[in-house]
């Protein structure tokens, strides 16, 4: 018999080895504050592997680790070595999704609209396939880390060398220009569109956590000030490509809405999105009148409904 909710006991799962260790302290810490009073326990974990230790009568792991080690399956699986259910992706989803190559294949043969884009081996001179201007990026890394916007043969040495410090196989993007945009989903409900825009530049690290970086910034729209049609439009693309690859919990969709031709392009799949207050996930949620504590209550009650 599950418990009630005023009785279990949480633990948040924060922290982790990667370069988003900071944002996902922030998220943690927004995390438990929520909880407090709603569950019967919550208690924050700092995780950096595998050998972290779960308060006593764990009942869920809250996930907010971003990149290695909790977006990529690994923190998932040892969770379930232990027979403890964590919230969001499985396994199997998350591996899927953190992987920008297999995701993107999944894409395609789903029918969902994503930019063009080949793989280039960097131990065998593998060629850009997609021409310039285009996107590199290493498959396996979040938040824009390693992501350059190639114009010229000289970026695009500039680029390969970066991003090869990351991966030796390298994702090469078509460039789509256009506004940026990302559509939250919760079990079945698609969220309102939020419009992204740097006040500079495209949306890297600088520009997702200017409070981080020192520097940088971003505007957000939310509602996304979108033609009726354009909107259901972005929104039933999001869907297919959350559903593409198998997520059942929540996941939050980064699209770019081409300005040539005004559809939109998926971009990837993020399984463990930010999760502080002012974070997008949670921004559109409260535009679709779910406030941050009911967003955080939601995601366990749909989690131990997967488990």
């Amino acid at each position: 018999m599950k418990k009630p909710m005023d009785q279990l006991q949480v633990a948040v799962l924060a922290g982790g080895p990667g370069s988003e260790r900071e944002v996902s302290m922030a998220s943690a810490r927004g995390v438990v504050n929520a909880l407090e009073g709603h569950v019967g326990k919550v208690t924050l974990v700092d995780v950096n592997d595998a050998d972290f230790a779960l308060p006593g009568g764990t009942d869920i792991g809250f996930n907010v680790i971003h990149g290695t080690f909790g977006e990529d399956g690994d923190l998932q699986a040892e969770m379930k070595r232990r027979g403890i259910p964590l919230t969001g992706a499985t396994e199997g989803e998350s591996r899927l999704a953190f992987d920008k190559v297999k995701s993107k294949e999944r894409f395609v043969e789903a029918g969902v609209c994503t930019p063009a884009s080949c793989v280039v081996d960097l131990r065998n001179e593998g060629k850009n396939k997609v021409g310039l201007p285009c996107v590199v990026k290493p498959p396996r890394e979040g938040s824009s880390v390693g992501v350059h916007l190639v114009h010229t043969e000289e970026e695009w040495r500039s680029a390969i060398e970066d991003a090869g410090t990351y991966s030796k196989d390298i994702l090469v993007e078509q460039l789509i220009r256009g506004k940026e945009l990302t559509v939250g989903i919760v079990g079945h409900d698609v969220l309102p569109i939020i419009h992204i825009q740097p006040k500079s530049g495209f949306y890297d690290i600088r520009n997702k956590y200017p409070w981080m970086t020192g520097e940088g910034g971003t505007d957000y729209f939310c509602p996304a000030d979108l033609d009726p049609v354009v909107t259901e439009m972005v929104q039933n693309e999001a869907w297919k490509a959350h559903q593409a690859l198998g997520i059942s919990v929540y996941s939050r969709v980064d699209v770019l809405l081409g300005s040539d031709d005004n559809r939109p392009y998926v971009l990837e799949v993020n399984t463990i999105p930010g999760m502080t207050e002012s974070s997008l996930l949670p921004k559109a949620a409260a535009e679709a009148g779910i406030d941050y504590c009911n967003l955080c209550l939601k995601i366990i009650k749909l989690s131990l409904n997967f488990a």
